[in-house]
């Protein structure tokens, strides 16, 4: 898919090639009415693959969509999820920060949110062998939790995500592939966590890897989180960029040895 993904991206910057519409698919979770948003490629394969996208803690943002739309246009089927679902979004990062950590908490009704949204994708035209999870910041630690738990996809994708885990949970082998997206300067990672987050990822023969990123900061891929990377949180350009660059390279390597 390597090329394919160049060709794609060429057709999809030319004026006049209509980017993908997303449409909201409404489900339910014991009685929580969730809305998630889906949209097909624009130039559609013989693959089918599908990217199931995970929000950071503000929920579907501006960020999730524009992410979605590239991936779009480089042919693959996306899917937001709506994790916290409607009547209970956010109004700011005092409530985000609530929302998020009840289901940093409660992980197991996280968990049970990610296979709701990733049966959705499936539902609307993935291919269910072929399909990779992507977080963001709280999203990546949900990505994380798709691979701990072995959910049925080929791999997952965290960008400055949680990688904490209770101690007492067992740790098992781990089928899907990870990519982990780092700020090397994001202190809301201990070095503590990282060095208990590889040493799971050992005990569990898990395929990892882990990129880190020179003066980056939490958020180093939300243009919105502003320069200053005293607050802990900042856009990073040459880091965006290279993670980018870093989720293409993996979905090539994901999907073509599929």
């Amino acid at each position: 898919m390597k090329y394919m993904h160049l060709i794609t991206l060429a057709l999809f910057l030319i004026p006049g090639i209509s980017r993908a519409q997303f449409r909201a698919i409404t489900y339910e979770d014991k009685g929580q009415k969730l809305t998630s948003l889906y949209s097909d490629p624009v130039h559609k394969n013989g693959l089918h693959a599908g990217v199931l996208i995970l929000p950071a803690w503000m929920g579907i943002q501006s960020h999730e969509k524009e992410v979605a739309q590239q991936l779009n246009g480089l042919g693959y089927h996306t899917l937001i999820a709506d994790i916290y679902g409607e009547g209970k979004y956010p109004k700011d990062s005092k409530e985000a920060g609530d929302l998020s950590g009840y289901y940093k908490k409660n992980i197991e009704s996280y968990q049970d949110r990610i296979r709701l949204a990733l049966d959705q994708l499936i539902k609307a035209g993935a291919n269910k062998d072929h399909i990779v999870v992507i977080g963001y910041c709280f999203g990546g630690t949900g990505a994380i939790e798709a691979a701990r738990t072995n959910m049925p996809v080929a791999g997952i994708v965290s960008f400055h995500g949680g990688l904490s885990r209770d101690p007492s949970r067992t740790i098992v082998p781990i089928r899907p592939r990870l990519l982990i997206l780092h700020g090397a300067d994001d202190f809301f990672i201990s070095r503590e966590e990282i060095a208990a987050f590889q040493d799971e990822m050992r005990k569990a023969q898990a395929d990892w890897q882990m990129n880190y990123y020179a003066n980056a900061v939490h958020s180093f891929t939300d243009r919105s989180a502003g320069d200053d990377n005293s607050k802990g949180v900042a856009y990073n350009a040459r880091a965006d960029q290279r993670s980018w660059k870093a989720l293409l390279a993996f979905l090539d390597e994901v999907f073509m040895d599929k």
